[in-house]
């Protein structure tokens, strides 16, 4: 189901439950609360349609009826604080549906059981209601329910006393009939008391309510006096501080950042604040609370700076800490160190000056604010220096904002846009104001399409462009893109001499029959800046020639006109909000008779009403039937007359709305009739301007006869020079051709010329490597001579020792076989010995025989065995010889260049 059908369904089954208050009734209505609750349709009941504000009246209704399901009550309020959510919402509930007293009754009648979570549901839903919103004393159970938070406060802490002093204070803030009320209580001293207790509570929520309670209803008393004292007015900074930074959540440090800012509006506290000595420090860390943290924390956060900002001797100091932030201590350390850049409190608030348009808190318009503040202070104080980098970081994201999207179909999130352009001009025009330095930045940045394209989309968004009977634009956007021409202008005014084309632009858009309005809204506000800026602009364009200084005047009177009924309007309106008197009881001195019972009743309330006397007798028994008939038609009279009050002020609110449009209308037919006068006087010049055009164009004809000739004769002389044309394309082809070939054969000859110079280099240690070659050829070929007959005398004594080597090879052959002789005769008389010494014993003669035997034949052996070392050493010598010669022999054959085999010289023995 979509959510006019579920909105549809929810009016259709509270409608069913008031009628029967039955289980199945209550059951249907719940499922239809829960319904809506899931769907979260917070921008639609936003919006001023029709079914929205009637389910809003509706939830209201439910909310009055004292007899409803408890479980209902509390759905309700849950859906409620959840629509509570949007600001929109929230004010509308406030405003147009009065939901504070109706709540108000609803904690006046459940306060009897504190444990009923719809107290406790109600009290939150009022604590989100009365947030920065003045609730009036006069209010429909708004006595009782300060009674009932005053009461509970004092009494048991439960979960209830958070809640009701958050309550409190936000009915005590801002608001002298309620503090008034409070004050005149009798035991205001004990509640004072019980507040001064909280201060040592444990919870840092507890102790933010409690001293927003005291500084609203003592702050200019003795007891404030007291407690913020310059001896114990730092305590309290330090403890507001501790709250800001590490407070419980979002909701305390909103509180704290409200408390103080209340605070620093007291002259004192303002002074006392600038002689804190750690105030450097504390606001190094409320700095460090804008990284990372929520847009509602950042926008609260940013709210106290700029309150900061409403102290000179506070501002100076400001600004040092977001421009030169090096010697600020970080968050919970007191030593003094250097900050990383990207968490510097200038990225950061360029960072939340750039936030989406969608974000449910403006963080953006306050940041640029602040922007403008400490360009103001940097002014005053004339230390441009530290503002270079700064501006240099912030530059982008100002044109950035000027910048308008394409389309915008959200009227909110078009007010929003044109704030945010509104207030980035206001930091550009105050960057102006530093020193040329920066507005040379400024100069090489902007450009006069910029200015121009802007100026021409505020024209389109305010509705200037639209002729009459077309869509009315909301009258703030129309005073927004009005401020935002004109402040658009004013900095085109100061940089035109210092940006191509500014000058230009800036003159043609002063002379727009389009600017008439804006400078309407301007001359005719009750803004101070906008008057002067108004008036800057209109000096500058009122010397120009096609100014519309009537229409201008035409149009401040016809808007001063609207200003005048709609405070006739206005002032009819109160009157016919004036309150009915309500007729309580009748006093009756005479009765009727039965018969007349249902005659003219009307009669009867109008006797009643001028204060006439019934005349007419009564039956004492039908006196109180006459009543409940009279008490009927006074209850459906009084619907009727609300009815009627309503359709008489959207009858009022039509008629202003025309009056507007038949103000815009005058104005555009004053801009038409100047735009037709202008346009009679551009006829006259153009028929003026069309006959001299004719005796021209007669004298062109002729001329142009004499041209047709010229052009035949050039035509012909043409084509010859086409025929040339070509001509010289091919020859500038082949001359392109040929460049590219010379350019080529350059490159070659560049590369060949190397190449030479490199050869030439080489040829030159060639023939000195050749001359000595030739010197070792010749030295070499006489050695060779010489080795040749070396050689022919070594092959003649090789050959004699060949002869030589074959007789010794035949006597070592001889000497080998006695050799093997004597190694047998050798065994033998070892075998010999072996018996001879066996029959040793047997015979000593022939021992000694024997031994004398031996011993000459040792001494054969010793000789023999001479000899035969000798002749083996011989033998070595000659094959050490035969080697030399046989390796000789191969020298020189190699030098000769023989192929003689190594195998064909060498000798084997």
């Amino acid at each position: 189901m979509d959510a006019l059908g579920c909105m549809k369904s929810l009016l259709l089954a509270a409608t069913q439950y008031r009628a029967a208050k039955t289980p199945p009734n209550a059951a249907l209505l719940q499922r239809s609360l829960e319904v809506i609750s899931g769907l979260k349709l917070t921008r639609l009941f936003a919006s001023n349609q029709i079914l929205p504000s009637e389910c809003l009246s509706c939830l209201v209704e439910l909310l009055e009826d004292a007899n409803i399901n408890p479980s209902l009550t509390l759905s309700v309020i849950t859906l409620l604080s959840q629509l509570a959510l949007d600001s929109e919402t929230r004010e509308a509930l406030q405003d147009t549906y009065n939901l504070t007293s109706v709540l108000a009754g609803v904690v006046h009648r459940n306060s009897t059981n504190l444990s009923d979570p719809v107290l406790l549901q109600s009290i939150q839903l009022l604590q989100r209601l009365t947030y920065n919103v003045p609730v009036f004393c006069a209010g429909a159970n708004i006595d009782e329910l300060i009674s009932f938070l005053m009461h509970h406060v004092q009494s048991t802490e439960d979960e209830l006393t958070i809640p009701c002093l958050g309550l409190l204070a936000n009915l005590c803030r801002h608001n002298l009939s309620i503090q008034t009320q409070i004050k005149s209580v009798n035991n205001v001293k004990s509640f004072y008391r019980t507040l001064i207790s909280f201060l040592a509570h444990s919870s840092l929520t507890m102790v933010v309510f409690a001293l927003s309670v005291l500084s609203s209803l003592t702050l200019n008393e003795e007891v404030g006096e007291k407690l913020f004292h310059a001896r114990n007015i730092h305590q309290t900074f330090q403890l507001i501080f501790n709250i800001v930074v590490n407070g419980d959540g979002t909701l305390t440090r909103k509180y704290a950042v409200d408390l103080l800012m209340d605070l620093l509006k007291n002259p004192k506290v303002a002074v006392y604040l600038t002689r804190y000595e750690h105030f450097t420090s504390c606001l190094g860390q409320v700095l460090d609370l804008l990284h990372g943290r929520d847009p509602d924390s950042s926008s609260k956060i940013l709210e106290l700076l700029l309150a900061f900002c409403s102290v000179i001797e506070l501002r100076h100091t400001l600004r040092q800490a977001i421009l030169e932030p090096s010697g600020l201590p970080v968050s919970g350390n007191t030593r003094f160190v250097t900050r990383s850049k990207t968490f510097e409190p200038s990225v950061a608030l360029v960072h939340l000056s750039n936030q989406p348009l969608e974000g449910s808190e403006d963080c953006s318009v306050l940041a640029l604010q602040l922007f403008r503040e400490i360009f103001e202070d940097i002014i005053n104080s004339g230390n441009s220096a530290s503002a270079e980098h700064f501006v240099d970081l912030l530059l982008p994201v100002l044109l950035d904002h000027l910048q308008m999207p394409e389309q915008i179909a959200d009227e909110l999130l078009l007010k929003k846009k044109c704030e945010r352009v509104v207030k980035a001009i206001n930091v550009l025009t105050n960057i102006l104001f530093i020193d040329d330095t920066l507005k040379m930045h400024v100069s090489k940045v902007m450009t006069a399409s910029q200015c121009t394209s802007l100026i021409e989309e505020q024209f389109t968004y305010s509705g200037i462009d639209t002729g009459f009977g077309a869509k009315v634009v909301d009258s703030k956007i129309c005073k927004l893109a009005a401020d935002i021409i004109l402040k658009t202008l004013d900095l085109m005014s100061r940089l035109k001499q210092d940006v191509p084309g500014m000058e230009v632009s800036f003159y043609k858009i002063l002379q727009d029959q389009r600017l008439i309005m804006p400078l309407t809204f301007a001359l005719t506000s009750d803004h101070r800046d906008q008057v002067q800026v108004g008036l800057g602009i209109l000096f500058e364009a009122a010397p120009l020639p096609d100014f519309p200084a009537i229409v201008l005047g035409e149009s401040i009177a016809a808007n001063n006109a609207y200003r005048q009924q709609e405070k006739v309007h206005a002032s009819k309106r109160i009157q016919m909000q004036s309150p009915v008197t309500n007729v309580t009881s009748v006093k009756c001195s005479s009765s009727c008779p039965s018969s007349d019972e249902s005659t003219n009743i009307q009669e009867l309330i109008q006797k009643l009403n001028s204060g006439l006397e019934m005349k007419e007798p009564f039956a004492d028994t039908r006196i109180s039937d006459i009543m409940d008939v009279y008490e009927q038609k006074l209850s459906a009279l009084a619907s009727k007359e609300t009815r009627l009050q309503d359709l008489l002020e959207a009858k009022a609110l039509a008629l202003a709305q025309a009056d507007r449009l038949m103000a815009q209308y005058r104005c555009q037919r004053a801009q038409a009739e100047s735009e037709a006068r202008t346009l009679a006087a551009m006829l006259k010049d153009a028929e003026r301007k069309n006959e001299e055009l004719n005796d021209l164009l007669k004298a062109q004809q002729v001329e142009s006869e004499r041209a047709q000739t010229d052009i035949e004769q050039l035509f012909q002389h043409n084509r010859k020079l086409q025929t040339v044309a070509e001509e010289h394309e091919i020859l500038k082809k082949s001359s392109v051709d040929l460049l590219q070939r010379y350019e080529t054969n350059e490159r070659q000859y560049k590369d060949l010329q190397i190449t030479c110079n490199s050869l030439n280099k080489q040829m030159e240690a060639m023939k000195k490597l050749n001359e000595s070659l030739k010197q070792q050829n010749d030295k070499t070929a006489a050695q060779l001579v010489e080795t040749e007959n070396h050689r022919k005398e070594l092959q003649q004594q090789l050959q004699e020792r060949d002869g030589k080597i074959a007789t010794l090879q035949q006597k070592i052959k001889v000497l080998e076989e006695k050799l093997k002789a004597q190694q047998k005769e050798k065994t033998n008389m070892e075998q010999t010995i072996d018996i001879l010494r066996k029959e040793l014993s047997k015979t000593e003669q022939a021992r000694k025989e024997l031994s004398i035997k031996a011993s000459s034949l040792e001494v054969q052996k010793s000789q023999l065995e001479g000899r035969l070392e000798e002749k083996e050493a011989l033998v070595k010598l000659q094959k050490e010889e035969l080697n030399k010669h046989s390796n000789m022999i191969a020298m020189i054959h190699s030098l000769s260049g023989g192929k003689l085999s190594a195998e064909a010289v060498n000798l084997s023995l």
